[in-house]
């Protein structure tokens, strides 16, 4: 008999807010997290916006000692530790400092591009000679695995602790993983999430391809255009989400609040075939990966009430919206309710799974689906397979009973989560 699965806690770090409350708040705002950055101008990027966290050093002392702050210099870290520790309190458990590990529990927490700046400051170091002067940490801040050890030692985790990375779903795959392992019996808890860095030297890349916004580097909130007829590139941005899975009779025992359920999902790739390559998705996989993810979830394409799509503001959102068409035989206002938190936060690379499926499962525990902001203009190759009220542009009050996040990432890999209002 497999598991039940469901979420107990959350934590997030996000562009237009740090913290669930002001999450929260700001998904039914519609505020927006993309700023200007001088120092974008000074090094002749032509897309001088993003989206960074915004974390003052008084937060910090809450998560880290002064120790640990000594030399702390990756972003990614600081924002996964601070999603990942929320997300455990959030769940009603205590931080036990001594003791035996706490063997149920587990951690996957993902990430892309981890330790730059520390990287930065290692070179430069190594290249004086000066070698000694790294300190003992440039290692756990450089390593792809360093978020989930920095999480695992703060937690005193047991179970499996691990890192994965998949671009651009590396947050959803890490659920999707997790799930299965409470699913299958393996683990009573498993904290999952994603985080990146933020700043030029994870940016530049994307710069360098001509694929960011150049012409909004003055209205930096209007930048971020997906599903739009005026979209002209995604909008990076960095940060951290983090959920606390749970098994269902577990969380039942000690009382948990219990935010939403998880029926499961799929992850696959299109092998860079066809139309897929390293940077576009193959249609036949992203089609089969929300196909099989329904099957695997024991639900029917007439059950999903909204879609949170991956959704970037490029070209590629008409294909991912027709998509979504083919996958579950519905179109025009049959179509479910889709929107794109990536309006308010930018694409956050391997954070964005992560935060985005925090963003599903408020929408889901408090019953309202949030708006698509800059998308008056509406992509007429959308408007072509779906009524532009299904693309809402300001937040609904809405019953949602089942909910699909989909994550597409460079490397032509996809993974489609479903969600569903838990009823005790």
């Amino acid at each position: 008999m497999k598991k039940r699965v469901v979420i107990t806690g959350m934590g997030v770090v996000a562009p237009n807010a740090v913290g669930l409350r002001d999450f929260g708040s700001a998904l039914r705002e519609m505020k927006s997290g993309i700023r200007f950055f001088p120092e974008l101008e000074k090094l002749k990027f032509s897309c001088q916006i993003g989206g960074k966290p915004e974390i003052s050093e008084d937060l910090l002392s809450n998560y880290f000692t002064p120790l640990q702050l000594r030399g702390l210099n990756s972003s990614g870290i600081v924002y996964g530790v601070v999603a990942g520790t929320d997300a455990w309190l959030d769940a009603g458990l205590e931080i036990q400092e001594n003791g035996s590990p706490d063997w149920d529990s587990g951690i996957i927490f993902g990430t892309g591009i981890l330790g730059v700046d520390k990287f930065r400051e290692a070179i430069q170091l190594i290249d004086q000679g000066k070698t000694r002067r790294l300190g003992s940490t440039s290692v756990v801040q450089t390593m792809a695995s360093g978020i989930s050890a920095y999480l695992g030692g703060i937690l005193g985790c047991g179970n499996q602790v691990t890192t994965n990375s998949s671009a651009c779903t590396t947050g959803t795959e890490a659920l999707l993983m997790g799930f299965e392992r409470i699913q299958n019996g393996k683990a009573k808890r498993m904290l999952v999430g994603s985080c990146s860095d933020h700043g030029p030297y994870v940016w530049g890349g994307f710069d360098a391809m001509r694929i960011l916004p150049s012409k909004y580097n003055k209205e930096p909130g209007q930048a971020s255009r997906p599903m739009s007829e005026t979209a002209s590139g995604f909008v990076p941005g960095s940060g951290a989400g983090a959920l606390l899975l749970e098994e269902l009779d577990s969380a039942i025992d000690r009382g948990a609040r219990i935010y939403c359920e998880v029926l499961g999902g799929d992850i696959n790739s299109g092998g860079q075939r066809g139309e897929g390559s390293m940077t576009a998705a193959n249609s036949e996989a992203v089609i089969r990966c929300i196909s099989k993810a329904l099957e695997n979830s024991e639900i029917e394409v007439s059950d999903i009430d909204v879609i949170n799509g991956h959704l970037t503001a490029t070209t590629r959102d008409s294909v991912e919206v027709e998509n979504w068409t083919k996958a579950l035989g519905r179109t025009a206002n049959d179509f479910p309710y889709i929107n794109s938190l990536k309006s308010m936060t930018g694409h956050c690379l391997s954070a964005a799974g992560s935060i985005e499926c925090v963003a599903s499962v408020l929408q889901i525990y408090n019953q309202y689906i949030f708006g698509n902001l800059n998308c008056e203009d509406k992509h007429p190759e959308i408007l072509d397979l779906i009524n532009p009220d299904k693309i809402p542009n300001n937040t609904i009050e809405q019953k949602i009973n089942v909910l699909a996040k989909a994550s597409f990432g460079f490397g032509d890999v996809n993974a489609v989560a479903i969600f569903k209002r838990y009823k005790s």
